[in-house]
């Protein structure tokens, strides 16, 4: 009698339907949602696998993200604070000055922050905003920090400037699947976002783009818009994603959460259909427990938001976030 292992069972529905990774796959969304539908521990052990073979497993990029300008945004995205439409409660706020920027930028490294993000709540930046922001990037990167910004969509030229002033990333989110995109944004299209990305790229700048899930999409759209980031012409090298925070006052104030062990298989689908991408934890670990951000880092997430603001949410505070990594044996770089 022949003995099946725990490894030969964990690998075996990707003999038959999930792509080679010998090569680099177009993973369709049949594919992906597959993924999802493993039983949980088979699908944990093989994005560990993916995991190992490309990163150190118990090392986590720590990022801080500053809201450099808040609030009076013109867009209807469903789930957003910064939204002008909606009455969130959210007092508008001007373009920081450099100087209190730079203070947060030093406070994030001494925290242990590696890289350095700025948010600022624009349709698209006309020119005479991006000038102050090359800025902030040319100082920040003085300190010895990544950074990366994100500040809506870009016109001609932009995403040039930006590489000129030596920026690291650009984040710009798909939000959500093609097909589900449309019940939560009107006033733009996933394809703009698309001709951005498209237009960092191109400049030279590294993509962080991800999504957003717990807005009431199903899960085939969970399984599309993982599709879609990994079928990018060049997958991100950082992919966020975010456990939807609800905001009173926003269309999405009453979202169903999602199961937590859902997260999870989306944090472990975009580990194995992206295998060479940092994964962050993004929005919605303040509402986590320690045992759920484990198990997303042992579903491959290995890049966290640290400190205790996200743009308009809260996030774990330091101290906490030091305390889970000593108790994991967690390294940060």
């Amino acid at each position: 009698m022949t003995m099946t292992s725990t490894a030969d069972a964990a690998e075996r529905p990707a003999t038959s339907d999930l792509p080679n990774h010998n090569e680099r796959p177009r993973w369709q969304v049949a594919q992906v949602q597959a993924l999802f539908e493993m039983p949980f521990m088979d699908l944990l052990f093989r994005a560990q696998q993916v995991h190992r073979a490309h990163f150190d497993a118990n090392a986590i990029q720590r990022s801080t993200l500053l809201s450099i300008k808040t609030g009076g945004c013109s867009e209807d995205c469903g789930y957003c604070a910064q939204s002008a439409r909606y009455d969130t409660g959210l007092t508008r706020e001007r373009l920081l000055p450099l100087d209190e920027v730079l203070e947060n930028a030093r406070a994030a490294k001494a925290r242990g922050a590696s890289r350095f993000c700025m948010g600022a709540a624009w349709r698209s930046p006309k020119d005479q905003d991006l000038t102050p922001v090359l800025e902030m990037v040319r100082e920040v990167k003085k300190l010895g920090l990544e950074t990366c910004v994100t500040l809506g969509m870009l016109r001609p030229g932009q995403a040039e400037k930006l590489a000129d002033a030596g920026l690291d990333y650009y984040n710009h989110n798909l939000d959500t699947a093609p097909e589900f995109y449309g019940q939560v944004i009107t006033t733009h299209s996933q394809q703009d976002r698309l001709d951005t990305l498209d237009a960092v790229r191109k400049a030279g700048i590294h993509v962080c783009s991800g999504g957003i899930v717990g807005m009431g999409e199903s899960r085939q759209a969970r399984a599309a818009l993982i599709a879609q980031l990994a079928n990018l012409p060049t997958p991100p090298e950082s992919v966020p994603i975010n456990n939807l925070v609800p905001i009173p006052g926003t269309p999405l104030a009453d979202a169903e959460p999602i199961d937590p062990f859902e997260f999870v298989r989306t944090i472990a689908a975009a580990r194995i259909t992206m295998p060479t991408s940092y994964v962050r934890l993004s929005a919605g670990r303040q509402q986590m427990s320690d045992e759920m951000q484990a198990l997303c880092f042992l579903a491959g997430a290995n890049s966290i938001f640290y400190g205790d603001r996200l743009l308009t949410t809260d996030n774990p505070d330091a101290d906490r976030d030091q305390r889970l990594f000593e108790r994991l044996g967690l390294q940060s770089i």
